[in-house]
């Protein structure tokens, strides 16, 4: 057995074109087991493209992949054995119940009966659909749908989900509903590769982000490190008045507002940074009313990579 067991997911310039029109231009990722790995980016980026070649439902014109370290061409069926796949559409059948949504699914992954409906009881109950489960799906609410969806894509138990825009329409509730039901699933021990447009998500659930714009890997890295890639940090500094406000001006260097009485001085927003530069004013009796930090988040990041704005959550 190999000390150095592989990544649960390795691209190598990755790429796909469909004529002259490059989705895809030399991906290179690495995720690694039991962690949530998010690809950030706005629409027509190239992310469902990518999660498709994954999950082995096209081919790339380019590059390699690799699941659990099963090429994704070569080794297909290995590869479909190990994954599940939510899609932002779901995959539910709504004239069916959800019960019957489940053990269809099983059925196509040829599970032992007993163990279907043992699955299926037991997904029902994990993603709270237990008293629903003689329902027809087609009555099930937004974020129940997308529920049932993901609970069919863990019927062969994968050790790694492809989530493609799962929240996409949800309301803010349903959507963090869904939050938790990721997070679990990470602590059981998956592997989830979440593709989304909403940079409260990534921030919120990924150990690891790339951002993709116009096919390309533009920066990866956890969100604290993205984070830090944006400038724009900074204290804003208030004061009583304006003798106050030239005073810190000699202290430090900023951009001050005479109408405010403000003073704006770059800073990462560290505590003991902060701790230090007030207690500086305090030893010149020079008084600050008010403290303001701002530290670049994931739409500062976007904006400062690609130049435009991505979509946040509503």
């Amino acid at each position: 057995m190999s000390p150095h067991p592989p990544p649960a997911l390795a691209v190598h310039r990755l790429g796909k074109s469909f004529g002259a029109h490059t989705v895809l231009d030399g991906i290179d990722l690495e995720v690694a087991p039991g962690t949530i790995f998010s690809l950030l980016g706005p629409n027509g980026a190239g992310k469902t493209t990518l999660v498709r070649i994954l999950a082995t439902l096209s081919e790339p014109t380019a590059g390699e992949a690799r699941v659990f370290g099963h090429d994704v061409l070569r080794e297909a069926d290995a590869v479909r054995g190990l994954i599940g796949v939510t899609g932002q559409y779901s995959a539910v059948d709504e004239v069916l119940t959800g019960t019957e949504n489940l053990r269809l699914t099983g059925k196509l992954l040829h599970l032992e009966r007993a163990e279907t409906r043992a699955r299926s009881a037991e997904l029902l109950e994990r993603f709270d659909l237990t008293a629903a489960a003689d329902r027809r799906a087609g009555t099930y609410s937004g974020g129940m749908r997308r529920r049932l969806d993901l609970a069919m894509s863990l019927m062969g138990r994968p050790r790694i989900i492809f989530l493609d825009e799962p929240t996409t329409g949800l309301d803010p509730r349903s959507r963090r509903d869904l939050w938790q039901v990721i997070r679990r699933l990470a602590a059981d021990g998956a592997t989830v590769f979440l593709t989304t447009q909403y940079l409260e998500e990534a921030d919120q659930l990924a150990d690891r982000i790339a951002v993709l714009d116009n096919g390309k890997i533009v920066a990866q890295g956890t969100p604290a490190e993205l984070k830090r890639l944006a400038p724009g940090g900074h204290l804003l500094l208030r004061f009583g008045g304006p003798d106050a406000l030239a005073a810190a001006g000699q202290v430090v260097d900023g951009q001050a507002d005479p109408e405010q009485l403000t003073l704006q001085v770059p800073s990462d927003g560290h505590a003991d940074e902060v701790r230090k530069l007030l207690n500086r004013f305090a030893e010149l009796d020079i008084a600050v009313e008010q403290v303001t930090v701002h530290v670049p988040d994931l739409d500062d990041v976007f904006f400062a990579l690609t130049g435009h704005p991505a979509k946040t959550a509503a």
